[in-house]
């Protein structure tokens, strides 16, 4: 396929994310004739439609869908070998792309991001907070240089992963709960105690769906809500409970809002993991940034 260039790919790109073709041609910097002919050319090479136009909007057919899979892969490798080239060498600018889950990037990364900075002041960062599982395939697609990730034990193929702290879970209650006295937490009390859940995505949801499913609980009431701090307000009313990251409540439980309790029985141990990508190079933007997690990570031992 001679004629299939970046420029190409980047418009079936663009189109299925606008469906405009004014605005894919303001966005290249391009006349809307040549991203027209662009689309044509791509057609004619392919012998096949790849767009319709439907109320003035352009869509992509199956076939189109189908180049849009590989497109995108390699418009995201295309970036990628253009951020290395540019950082090649030198750390006095660039870029550096990081995605992480909640509790890593709110309880860690910032004190990290702020030794980075001042020691790179010409690096731009760029933090994206999703699940793991998000963060893990956003690593797989070449969308960010790093992931920063709490979850069980964590092995994978094509991922190097560095285990930086532990990350326990606790089961967390109000000092107003009617069992907030308890000597300990058994598997009857949280039965019948009113649970928070975290959204159906996160790695904490399905340790503690496991949790509850093994000891066949199933709590007369309980919340669904993707916000930890959230969860945790929700929990300070005083009728909830709910599993949470230690990190995320210690300061809550040192001044006395919230109550810490080991999660009975509970054998899957998490730890907050640095994950780079194994099958891509990697730039010293990245390396200089997974450096300091190690610094930070014999610092606190």
């Amino acid at each position: 396929m001679r004629n299939l260039n970046l420029l190409k790919l980047q418009i079936v790109e663009l189109l299925e994310k606008h469906h405009k073709i004014t605005t894919v041609a303001e966005l290249l910097g391009l006349k809307q004739p040549t991203v027209t002919f662009h689309m044509k050319n791509l057609e004619r090479d392919f012998g096949v439609k790849l767009f319709d136009a439907r109320m003035g909007r352009i869509i992509l057919t199956d076939a189109g869908y189908a180049l849009l899979h590989y497109a995108a892969k390699i418009n995201a490798l295309a970036a990628e070998a253009q951020r290395v080239v540019n950082d090649f060498g030198t750390l006095r600018q660039g870029t550096l792309s990081i995605g992480a889950s909640y509790v890593p990037a709110t309880y860690i990364l910032p004190v990290i991001l702020d030794s980075f900075t001042k020691s790179y002041p010409g690096i731009n960062i760029s933090l994206t907070v999703k699940t793991a599982p998000a963060v893990t395939q956003m690593l797989h697609s070449h969308q960010i240089d790093a992931g920063l990730i709490s979850t069980g034990p964590f092995r994978h193929a094509s991922l190097k992963a560095q285990a930086l702290c532990k990350d326990e879970l606790v089961l967390v209650c109000s000092p107003a709960h009617p069992f907030a006295e308890a000597a300990e937490w058994t598997p009857e009390l949280i039965a019948a105690s009113s649970f928070v859940l975290h959204g159906n995505e996160s790695s904490t949801r399905r340790i503690t769906d496991q949790w509850l499913e093994q000891r066949g609980i199933s709590p007369f009431s309980r919340l669904e809500l993707d916000s930890l701090e959230a969860i945790k307000q929700a929990v300070m009313l005083g009728e909830h409970i709910s599993f949470i990251s230690r990190m995320a409540v210690q300061s809550e439980a040192n001044r006395g809002l919230l109550r810490i309790w080991p999660v009975p029985g509970l054998p899957a141990e998490r730890q907050v993991y640095a994950i780079t990508n194994q099958d891509r190079y990697m730039p010293a933007t990245s390396s200089a940034f997974i450096q300091l997690l190690d610094q930070w990570r014999q610092a606190i031992q």
